[in-house]
């Protein structure tokens, strides 16, 4: 073991401790020392002034808080602290008592803004923003204290977010993500302040169920995710990426597909030269707005020509100079769409965000003004351009990525240079006006590389890091290990489900359920899944099409396989199923093994097929 790796196992601790305390006179009683501590949160406190004594929670305090917004702010608190093992606290009126924690809304304090928040800590705890959000966010500050024990130092913080936007983006767009995880997320973004999540996916599509390709959600599950998002004030925005990347729709629709001169049909591209390619889109737009009701639409418009060009399509520059003239360039077609679907978004009264790589300067035709530009690639069009052009911009660079089975952002480095959201691909921004803020973004572009378990391992210090970039100051410790400290000293949100749970221990069992049974030895892995080996290997899903390196299609058999401890497809959740039954779910597919028949053990999206129950003795 290194000596560099010898301190990173005790250091962290020792830096907790030393974070806990503010520089006192050598002679300074322990009991003063305890009053002036700092209190420990992620994002880090700018700014609090210590005052003498503690607040002390204990059995007798109480949530104050008036009507409505105060009273929402208050019911949501006293779940959480409730779920984090703080006992159950009533919700009352009228005036506050020693121990009590205090609930206050005052549209008043301007200098708040509509997310800051003043939280005082005296013989009682106030929290106070100037709208329901901002004292929200003084609640999440009070249960990261909390985490830490019952007493807190007396003083008092006023917090205020530098960026408004500050996120995390997720593509559960081919390979699906479970529900479960995505509500584990969507507490410790707001758990850390983080407001607003992409998901680029699909919802199962009742007017084109020719698109139902698997993996999709249904509007139940996202109607049960989008009010999650509200209950904590993370804004949930979908994304259906167009004119690019459009198989998961259009794969089962040659009509619509972009033909080169060969003849040949591009699954993956829209053909935005066909009246009836716009029409599709928008429908999908208003199935979309039955669950997702927020003010944005993601419509991606990145990679159009990921891998050939506008000369194999001349269909394209034909449109564009029928309808912008004889100078116009196959750039303006591609605008066009980007912009037909600016104003369909506009008439349903939402705004639209797009990836930065198809702004290549190649059009004559501008961006429709008001539509947020993501900025991920460094291209031609350098981000300061775009904000003298007066697009709202936020950083989502490619150093912020997590790709399955590929790059990983260097969370550490990007610490120890003191990123913030003006560090752009390609440019160093010196102010950040017109920057709106920034996020990291989780890709599946190898499926099968990692489990999403896994990915959540490198994604709670990234989101972080985030969250501390976008809030405050960038680089509020001395070192890396000293920042990762503070997360371990808040933990996770009040609620977080531990997804690693095995709920079996370790053994050879017999499977049994209707019409089959086959035996197998069970082990835990590493990442919170587990194997099953039979007499003939292992059980893997293999065979089919595969989509980003995963075999999507519903049917795809289960065999055994030569056990391999790397393949993720050989892992499976136990999920409960009532009665003492499991449901076996593959860790990549995230399909459920159904009996067709013939006998078969196959794969199938649980609202196709009735999963098997299988009972383990």
């Amino acid at each position: 073991m290194t000596e560099r790796r010898r301190r990173r196992q005790w250091w962290p601790g020792v830096l907790a401790a030393l974070a806990l305390l503010v520089t006192a006179a050598p002679g300074t009683p322990a009991v003063a020392r305890e009053e002036l501590r700092i209190p420990v949160t992620v994002p880090a406190l700018t700014d609090w002034s210590p005052e003498s004594g503690s607040y002390a929670y204990g059995r007798d305090t109480r949530l104050v808080a008036g009507t409505g917004a105060e009273r929402r702010v208050a019911v949501t608190l006293a779940a959480d602290l409730r779920a984090a093992g703080h006992g159950t606290v009533p919700v009352v009126g009228g005036g506050a008592r020693a121990g009590d924690i205090v609930i206050d809304i005052e549209p008043g304090r301007s200098s708040l803004g509509p997310e800051g928040y003043e939280l005082h800590a005296g013989r009682r705890l106030s929290v106070t923003g100037a709208t329901e959000t901002g004292a929200f966010y003084g609640t999440r500050t009070l249960l990261q204290l909390l985490a830490q024990g019952d007493r807190i130092p007396a003083g008092r913080t006023v917090d205020v977010p530098r960026y408004k936007e500050r996120g995390v983006g997720v593509c559960a767009c081919y390979v699906h993500v479970s529900l479960p995880w995505l509500e584990n997320l969507v507490r410790e973004m707001a758990y850390h302040k983080l407001n607003q999540l992409l998901l680029e996916l699909k919802v199962k599509s009742a007017a084109h169920p020719e698109a139902n390709t698997w993996g999709y959600y249904t509007e139940d599950e996202i109607r049960r995710l989008v009010a999650l998002g509200e209950k904590y004030h993370v804004e949930i925005i979908p994304e259906i990426n167009s004119p690019g990347h459009m198989d998961p729709w259009i794969e089962n629709r040659p009509d619509l597909q972009l033909t080169d001169t060969d003849g040949a049909k591009q699954p993956s591209r829209l053909d935005i030269t066909r009246p009836e390619a716009f029409a599709y889109y928008t429908s999908l737009m208003d199935e979309y707005a039955r669950v997702f009701p927020g003010r944005d639409w993601h419509m991606g418009a990145d990679e159009y020509m990921l891998g050939s060009d506008f000369a194999k399509y001349p269909q394209v520059l034909k449109y564009a100079r029928e309808r912008y003239g004889p100078n116009a360039t196959p750039q303006d077609a591609f605008v066009d769409f980007v912009n037909r679907v600016h104003a369909y978004a506009a008439s349903k009264g939402k705004r639209l965000r797009i990836w930065n790589d198809g702004l290549t300067g190649a059009s004559t035709v501008p961006v429709a003004a008001g539509t947020t530009v993501e900025h991920w690639l460094n291209v031609a069009v350098k981000p300061s351009e775009l904000i003298a052009e007066g697009y709202p911009l936020m950083n989502a660079a490619y150093a912020l990525y997590l790709v399955r089975g590929g790059f990983h952002t260097d969370t550490e480095a990007l610490y120890d240079q003191s990123w913030d959201p003006r560090g752009f691909e390609g440019e160093k921004l010196a102010s950040r006006e017109g920057i709106t803020g920034a996020k990291i973004s989780l890709w599946p572009d190898n499926g099968r590389g990692e489990t999403e378990n896994e990915v959540a391992v490198a994604l709670w210090p990234a989101l972080r890091h985030i969250a501390q970039a976008t809030w405050g100051d960038p680089h509020p410790d001395a070192t890396y290990d000293g920042f990762t400290a503070r997360g371990t000293a808040v933990g996770h949100a009040p609620g977080f489900r531990d997804l690693t749970r095995v709920p079996v221990a370790d053994g050879t069992y017999i499977f049994r359920t209707s019409g089959r049974s086959f035996t197998a030895a069970v082990r835990r892995t590493a990442d919170g899944y587990v194997t099953l080996r039979t007499q003939d290997g292992c059980l893997e899903v293999r065979g089919g099409k595969l989509t980003l390196n995963v075999p999507l299609q519903p049917g795809v058999e289960v065999t055994p396989q030569a056990c391999d401890p790397a393949a993720t497809l050989q892992r499976w959740a136990l999920e409960p199923a009532g009665g003492g039954g499991y449901r076996l779910v593959n860790a990549i597919t995230r399909m459920t093994v159904s009996v067709p028949d013939d006998g078969r053990l196959a794969q199938y999206p649980p609202d196709q097929r009735t999963p098997a129950v299988w009972q383990l003795t």
